[in-house]
């Protein structure tokens, strides 16, 4: 178990959803937290209603000075978490590259900036704990998930990375990797969500994994397990069970 009281905590996309519950999460065990986003007014809201010693500051993920600017006003920290996101539904015949864009930039290159402007300081004072938020969607390419699947994929091969070249260190890296959750993100869907998780549950299961030492936690269970199957599947087999009908 974790010791968390007294520790510093920046969560990065904490204003709604998941982030949200795990800032709670994490004031509730005695962390101090640091939330941010870009809406100043929730981050207000939630700074106000967190139990424990917590501030709140806004950034843009996707500008990298920004970033720099926000991880040098948070100051020391024991843990970083990057929560955020962005997501639309996307097919590849019906391309946008506005939006592509954007989820590459929040997704992927959002945790890259947040990570690079914080693990300095945890390699300066020899410990840290990162945790990042891939997705289920990112084990293989699926229909209708053009740029939010190729970003998750990507924010995955970056925790693998920094788990290989950390993880004899006391520096922790962990990767959580969840379904779908109710969100304004998922609303977005027209489709059934098998074992949609509210964003509370989520949480839960979220912070228990922070409070492992294990690197990687893919939820739910059992649902989960299709998506780790799929990557053993030849390609004649994955397309003609996933891909457009």
């Amino acid at each position: 178990m974790t010791e968390w009281q007294g520790k510093r905590y920046w969560l990065v996309g904490a204003s709604e959803g998941l982030g949200r519950e795990v800032a709670f999460c994490l004031s509730r065990a005695g962390a101090e937290v640091i939330v941010s986003a870009r809406s100043e007014d929730r981050l207000k809201d939630l700074v106000a209603e967190l139990p424990g010693k917590a501030s709140y500051i806004t950034v843009d993920v996707t500008n990298r000075a920004a970033v720099e600017k926000a991880a040098a006003e948070a100051g020391p920290l024991d843990g970083v978490v990057y929560l955020a996101g962005v997501y639309w539904p996307m097919k590849a015949s019906e391309w946008d590259n506005e939006k592509a864009d954007m989820m590459g930039e929040v997704n992927f290159l959002g945790a890259s900036r947040v990570v690079g402007a914080a693990i300095p300081g945890m390699v300066a004072r020899g410990r840290g704990h990162i945790v990042l938020t891939g997705s289920l969607s990112g084990f293989r390419g699926l229909p209708g998930a053009i740029g939010y699947s190729a970003s998750k994929a990507g924010v995955m091969a970056l925790a693998e990375s920094m788990q290989a070249d950390l993880r004899t260190s006391d520096i922790k890296v962990q990767m959580i990797n969840p379904g779908f959750i109710k969100t304004r993100l998922t609303e977005k869907n027209d489709f059934h969500m098998p074992f949609i998780m509210e964003p509370e549950d989520a949480a839960k299961e979220f912070f228990d994994h922070m409070n492992s030492d294990d690197f990687k936690k893919n939820f739910p269970m059992v649902f989960s397990w299709v998506f780790r199957l799929s990557q053993f599947m030849p390609d004649w087999m994955y397309y003609r069970l996933f891909g457009a009908k």
